[in-house]
């Protein structure tokens, strides 16, 4: 695994926040729109249900605020919060999903919102598929592209919340979403820092992250390939996938520290901790 530190054992202060998250009570694997899934590999729902309580009360115990969407019947993939909107100061952008499979989920998400005064939503033109391909790093949205979320879309979040897009190519169907590639470690504008593994972008993608990020921590497949990246960072705890032991030791020497949390059971449709948490205010 490489790696470029810029600040080394760093001391790293955590952020309050408030999540936004979905209990997997209607989770399956019925479909396959992604390369981890896999009708297959029976779901244990039960065990599916108890990782996600253990994610939400480790949210908690690290001081923030969760809220909880209820789930829709028939929409199994609805557990992956993240990809419900993009929520930001200036304003809050809706989902248009890829797959018609999930197409329900965009005005569940846009409606509680609403209600929730994070409104109102603007609801998209264009394929976009919320923090899962839009990222806030300090000044940056970085935005992916290439397998959900459309190059069209960039433009139109752009018009829509007034800021520059920073427009990201993923390359491998392993690593369909930005977040699956790509960790915001600390998002504070006065030193955002970030994670990600160069071999899920092109070569002009990975120009681009380098020129922004110089320093920033960059790891390899073994930690993609479990999604590693798919974590969720406050500004000093980081929780990710306890199977990226590698990851988690970088995480240590960077000075942050690493909470590992198995969510086996969602994983096997293609999501992790970041997948399963929207990131509602900071």
């Amino acid at each position: 695994m490489t790696s470029t530190l810029a600040e080394p054992a760093a001391v790293r202060t955590a952020r309050p926040r408030r999540f936004v998250m979905c209990r997997p009570d209607h989770f399956t694997v019925s479909y396959e729109i992604n390369p981890w899934m896999d009708r297959t590999r029976a779901v244990d729902a039960e065990l599916a249900l108890a990782q996600w309580e253990t994610l939400k009360a480790t949210h908690e115990r690290l001081g923030h605020v969760v809220d909880v969407v209820p789930g829709v019947a028939g929409l199994p993939d609805m557990v992956y919060a993240a990809n419900g909107a993009l929520v930001t100061a200036g304003g809050t952008v809706g989902v248009r999903f890829a797959h018609p499979e999930r197409a329900g989920e965009a005005e569940a998400y846009a409606r509680w919102l609403e209600a929730a005064g994070f409104g109102p939503v603007h609801r998209p033109v264009e394929v976009n598929e919320g923090e899962g391909d839009l990222l806030l790093v300090g000044e940056h949205l970085l935005a992916g592209f290439g397998f959900r979320t459309t190059r069209a879309a960039h433009a139109e979040i752009a018009r829509v919340l007034d800021r520059d897009v920073v427009s990201l190519r993923l390359v491998d169907p392993r690593f369909y979403h930005l977040d699956t590639a790509l960790t915001v470690l600390d998002d504070d504008p006065a030193h955002p820092d970030v994670a990600w593994f160069p071999g899920a972008f092109d070569a002009a993608s990975r120009e681009v992250l380098e020129d922004l990020f110089p320093g920033a921590l960059r790891t390899d497949e073994a930690t993609a390939a479990v999604l590693g990246m798919n974590a969720v960072s406050d500004g000093r705890h980081v929780v990710l996938s306890p199977a990226a032991a590698q990851y988690a030791e970088l995480l240590r020497g960077r000075g942050y520290e690493p909470v590992p949390v198995d969510l086996s059971e969602l994983l096997k449709g293609g999501g992790g901790a970041k997948c399963c948490t929207l990131l509602a205010r900071s």
